[in-house]
């Protein structure tokens, strides 16, 4: 039996754009189309699920052959490096004896019911050929087909690119020449995953960050490349959600995907300062996603700050004229951030990141030693400066001006998003419950500040009613309407401080969980 370690670019794109990708000169071969049809099977538990395994049996022909894959780390956007172990059999069922080398035996003998039972089965059109590209092979599958389940079906439209020898720097390279004939997108799930996905209905919904598990050997450089591919799954999953109900809190998934993403280059940043394509892709990202926080405002306070105040003043006339000026106003933003999304360019800047990620200057000599020393002393230095940042920071918050209020959370954000990046790291029992108290204080002040942002920015939205050109400026009544709600809204700041302030003393007192 096979036992080789996958390393796979997925790409994705629409179905005409994989038809053209097919006649591109470096794709020619003679290899006839050939038709798959693949069952993965799990135990009523889902115990292989759960322990990163997925088993199936795949068909070509009359012939079977059984596959076992193993996770291969942090969840990936786009590249996935993990152990495999294929063998033929000779039925449509797994074989016991093939998988006993394999962890799926352990799994299936410490399971409550052992037996193996079909999940769903995926059905496409292959066509593959292995070419040189540099100095490496690389095995390039295009896959066009669906996954069926009993919850329903889904197209599955793939490029893989499978690297059999040589370089990761050659197989990006390949992707990105391939990317100026069609825009293809970086791949967020495994075939797997999106079968499950499909299956429990929440292929089509917004979904919230994964844990990140870094290794307990784990280097600096090796945590922050984890790190970084979760956060692209982060943004993709959502990307493709938004693009196609424009759901808001994809919306919002993403520009937390984004912040998760921006935080850490912030956090890493000793072991990036060698490196100035690292900064150069930071402010690239950041610029192309400058509009998404004009529609993620709208629609805090559409979905917000707006019903709550139609829900203290329900006869107030002029209300109803401002939903649906900002309504509309809402639709414009949404479309622009379509258009980002689906846009080459933004398809290409995501290629360019996982491509340095995993090539860039920063991995070769040079570097700063920061970059190799363990993971967990990093963190603890990492964690313990923007600490101290957030707690000098913060004093006398109520004091503060919205700027000044707007840094310490900038700076809380960092601090969170570190503290759930490097949890793993410090598994005992005495940090799991520091973490766990640290965390409540930092996300309870996350949340006040958070609240004192939204007012700032519902102030904003509402002082842009009177800036339209003539006959699109709000009327009197929208106008009054808006400057009640700022009012009452102004009202509660005092009140939030107040409980932010509170939040701010409980984190000082909290002990580090890293120490």
């Amino acid at each position: 039996m096979s036992r080789p370690r996958e390393t796979e670019l997925k790409l994705e794109c629409d179905r005409l754009d994989l038809t053209a990708l097919g006649a591109h000169p470096l794709l020619q071969g003679d290899g006839a189309p050939a038709t798959l049809v693949s069952t993965y099977f799990d135990t009523p538990d889902e115990d292989l699920r759960a322990a990163g395994l997925t088993l199936r049996v795949r068909s070509r022909g009359e012939e079977r052959i059984q596959t076992v894959k193993a996770e291969g780390g942090a969840a990936a956007a786009g590249l996935f490096d993990r152990p495999e172990w294929e063998s033929p059999i000779a039925g449509d069922a797994p074989d016991p004896a093939v998988y006993a080398d394999t962890p799926v035996a352990a799994i299936l003998a410490d399971a409550k019911d052992a037996r193996l039972e079909p999940c769903f089965t995926t059905v496409v059109m292959r066509r593959e050929r292995t070419l040189s590209y540099g100095a490496s092979r690389i095995s390039v599958t295009l896959d066009e087909g669906r996954v069926e389940t009993q919850a329903g079906d889904a197209p599955l439209c793939e490029l893989e690119l499978e690297l059999e020898e040589g370089t990761t720097a050659d197989l990006f390279a390949l992707a990105q020449a391939l990317a100026e004939t069609v825009p293809l997108r970086l791949g967020a799930l495994s075939k797997s995953e999106r079968g499950f996905a499909l299956r429990d209905g929440r292929l089509s919904r917004p979904s919230k960050a994964g844990a990140v598990v870094l290794r307990e050997d784990a280097s600096a450089g090796d945590a922050f490349r984890s790190i970084v591919m979760a956060c692209l799954r982060h943004l993709r999953l959502n990307e493709a959600v938004f693009l196609a109900s424009r759901d808001p809190e994809a919306l919002h998934q993403i520009r937390v995907s984004l912040r998760r993403l921006r935080s850490a280059f912030s956090l890493f940043k000793p072991i990036l300062a060698h490196d100035p394509r690292a900064a150069g892709l930071g402010a690239e990202i950041k610029q192309a996603t400058e509009p998404f926080g004009r529609a993620r405002n709208l629609d805090v306070f559409l979905e917000t700050t707006l019903p709550e105040e139609m829900a203290r003043r329900p006869d107030e006339p002029g209300l109803e004229e401002l939903a649906a000026r900002l309504g509309a106003e809402r639709d414009r933003a949404h479309g622009t951030v379509s258009e980002i999304l689906a846009s080459p360019e933004w398809r290409r800047l995501l290629l360019d990141l996982l491509s340095w990620l995993q090539t860039g200057p920063w991995l070769g000599e040079g570097a700063d030693p920061a970059r190799d020393e363990p993971a967990r002393d990093f963190a603890a230095t990492v964690l313990e400066r923007f600490r101290k940042r957030v707690c000098k920071r913060g004093r006398h918050l109520a004091k503060l001006d919205p700027e000044a209020r707007h840094q310490v959370r900038i700076a809380g954000k960092k601090l969170r998003y570190g503290a759930d990046f490097f949890a793993s790291l410090f598994p005992d029992k005495k940090a799991r419950k520091r973490h766990k108290t640290f965390s409540a204080a930092l996300s309870d002040l996350q949340d006040h500040l958070g609240a004192l942002n939204d007012l700032a920015t519902a102030h904003s939205v509402m002082a842009s009613l009177a800036d339209g050109p003539p006959g699109v400026a709000a009327s009197g009544p929208a106008l009054f309407a808006a400057g009640l709600t700022a009012a009452d809204n102004e009202a509660r700041t005092k009140q939030l401080l107040a409980a932010a302030e509170e939040a701010h003393d409980d984190l000082s007192d909290a002990k580090p969980f890293w120490r």
